[in-house]
């Protein structure tokens, strides 16, 4: 009696082990495992997941089909004005400005990547993208009976010209274009490049914007 007593706990050990052996041997264990589906279990979970996919279908960002080139540049630009890509979709505009930023400024000329005057290249832009014939200087283009001028910094539009005042003796001496987001093109002693229109350095020479009229669109 003494020898059982001492040895219950392992006979207890030893049925608890061999009760757990042959239940995980039943067909019960087997049919009680997680990854095994049931045919309507089955149904429903493709059901449910198909739901999912409709719901949160693939969105084709290319609607419109662009070519890699309109792609990179509505990306390009759309990162340096701070813009949503969507508010770039002129993109003749954009990939003739591309070609020329960084290039050097020199008086009356306009040589890719070599020299260039704003005025020269404002005339020569709206000549290629917009059909337009301007002048070759600020004065003349701030002149033209094709733009209407405004003074209102708070109308300012993609496409809209600017015009400065550098001293006295030139009531009109340079001119750039308005971009979005209060980002200008111009020409400084930096070349031609993308500048913030609020720098001090054109608020104090800006004089008025232009606009091309309606019937020049």
């Amino acid at each position: 009696m003494k020898y059982l007593e001492q040895h219950i706990p392992f006979i207890g050990l030893f049925f608890l082990l061999l009760s757990f052996t042959l239940s995980c041997s039943s067909k019960k264990y087997i049919l009680d495992v997680p990854y095994q589906y049931a045919a309507d279990e089955l149904k429903t979970d493709l059901s449910v997941q198909k739901g999912i996919d409709e719901k949160y279908s693939i969105v084709d960002d290319n609607e419109q089909n662009l070519s890699d080139e309109e792609l990179r540049i509505k990306e390009k630009y759309s990162i340096i004005l701070k813009v949503m890509p969507k508010e770039i979709t002129d993109y003749n505009f954009y990939g003739y400005i591309d070609k020329w930023l960084g290039t050097p400024y020199q008086s009356q000329k306009l040589e890719e990547k070599l020299g260039v005057d704003c005025s020269y290249f404002v005339q020569a832009l709206y000549s290629d993208v917009f059909k337009v014939t301007f002048p070759k200087t600020p004065d003349g283009i701030f002149r033209s009976k094709s733009i209407q001028l405004f003074t209102g910094r708070t109308f300012l539009k993609e496409g809209d010209l600017l015009f400065f005042r550098y001293d006295k003796f030139n009531p009109i001496s340079d001119v750039g274009i308005y971009l979005h987001n209060d980002r200008i093109l111009a020409c400084t002693a930096n070349g031609l490049n993308i500048y913030n229109f609020n720098d001090e350095y054109f608020q104090l020479r800006y004089v008025a914007a232009g606009r091309l009229k309606t019937e020049n669109k």
